[in-house]
């Protein structure tokens, strides 16, 4: 009997249609042979919805004809069993899954939210727990975890935007008491380079919060590396077992990749048509971006990443596959360890295939490991028989129910 793997995708967030790129990809990409392929498709105002016909790309050219055709659904466990119902006046089953398997992007899904509604469900999943998924997101709690695992990570400091709107001269000063010129700016907790911007000076300073503050209440600012190459690996596994993919430099025009190189790249695949050229042609992974893989590193480097790349999976206690982003000096020689993507674009396929891992491969290894981590999960004590509710009176002793219906009272 085939697993009914349902693909969650979509959703509240800025990294909506790169969500909907990366699902497309992997739906077309699972074995059909062992999987019956459910998608989920969560639309920006975070309705639930299904039918075949959201496996195509040319699906979402429409929404008005999505919307009309495709199924409006709630997810929710029923004596077992994880249903896929119609909403309305008439409520029927539309579909059931065994698995959840969310390729989402950004906040409100990448971050812990889905996560944790699909733990409460009590429906396995791949990828990252709440934990995991928490930390990978948010550039800052992800930084704070890497230190005190004594990983290298470049110079940095941060606020709230309440502070910079109530105290702007004193964020100002912070920042350029604590760390030189050039800066990068980033919102916390958002991914594929929205609302990320590099000041030189304190004018661009000022713009670049102006703008990243437009996403996320919090901010992080760090030094730019100098003499910058960037590199990236992907982890595959969980806290036991983990798999290292080849390395890859990323190219950019820029002083780092934009969102534009990395999803709309030339004037002739922007918009919609871009993703639909992108979806055609996934051997090249995100559409525009430049690569070398393997990356010109020498073994000391290479090692060293590999080494860095373990101990951070591990150190956030990720599951299924991340990609990590390293920044090398290379004047110095110096790695620093960027960030973590707990649910990377095109789920870092592009990183797998050159040591001969094919997409499909790596979409069923996901998946077994996400039945693995559920296993683990359940086996594990989350609550007691006892009732210490039974006989209790007041706040003070447990003599009887009665004292509770009176407080209640």
């Amino acid at each position: 009997m085939k697993i009914k793997v349902g693909v969650i995708f979509g959703g509240e967030s800025v990294e909506h249609e790169v969500s909907i790129i990366s699902a497309v990809q992997a739906m077309n990409k699972m074995d059909i042979e062992k999987y019956d392929i459910v998608p989920i498709y969560i639309s920006k105002d975070r309705v639930w919805y299904t039918g075949a016909m959201l496996k195509e790309i040319e699906t979402y050219q429409d929404m008005n004809l999505l919307k009309r055709y495709a199924k409006e659904v709630v997810l929710y466990e029923k004596k077992g069993h994880f249903i896929l119902q119609s909403k309305g006046l008439f409520k029927r089953q539309i579909d059931e899954i065994d698995i959840a398997f969310p390729i989402v992007h950004g906040t409100n899904v990448e971050d812990g939210v889905l996560q944790g509604y699909l733990q409460t469900l009590g429906i396995p999943f791949v990828g990252g727990d709440v934990y995991a998924s928490v930390a990978g997101q948010d550039k800052l709690f992800m930084k704070q975890i890497f230190e005190s695992e004594k990983l290298p990570v470049t110079p940095y400091t941060w606020f709230y935007d309440v502070e910079y709107n109530d105290e702007k001269e004193s964020v100002i000063t912070k920042i350029e008491s604590n760390l030189k010129y050039p800066v990068i700016i980033k919102p916390a907790k958002l991914g594929s380079s929205v609302g990320i911007n590099v000041a030189h000076d304190n004018a661009e300073l000022i713009d670049a919060i102006e703008d990243a503050i437009k996403y996320d209440s919090k901010i992080v600012v760090e030094e730019v590396v100098e003499n910058l190459k960037e590199v990236n690996i992907s982890v595959l596994g969980n806290y036991e077992n983990q798999q290292i993919s080849a390395i890859e430099q990323v190219m950019s025009k820029k002083d780092f990749l934009t969102y534009e190189e990395k999803y709309i790249g030339n004037k002739k695949t922007k918009g919609i048509k871009g993703i639909k050229n992108f979806a055609k042609a996934p051997s090249k992974g995100m559409a525009s971006a430049s690569r070398v893989v393997p990356a010109p590193l020498d073994k000391k480097q290479q090692e060293e990443i590999e080494e860095i790349g373990v101990k951070a999976f591990k150190a956030l206690g990720s599951s299924g596959v991340c990609r990590i982003d390293f920044l090398i000096d290379e004047k110095t020689n110096k790695i620093y360890i960027n960030e973590i993507n707990s649910i990377p674009g095109s789920l870092a396929f592009y990183l797998w295939e050159p040591i001969g891992k094919r997409y499909t491969e790596l979409l069923d290894d996901m998946i077994n490991i996400g039945i693995k981590d559920y296993k683990k999960r359940i086996a594990k004590v989350h609550s007691f028989d006892s009732n210490i509710l039974k006989g209790f009176t007041e706040l003070g002793g447990i003599k009887g129910m009665k004292g509770l219906k009176n407080n209640n009272k």
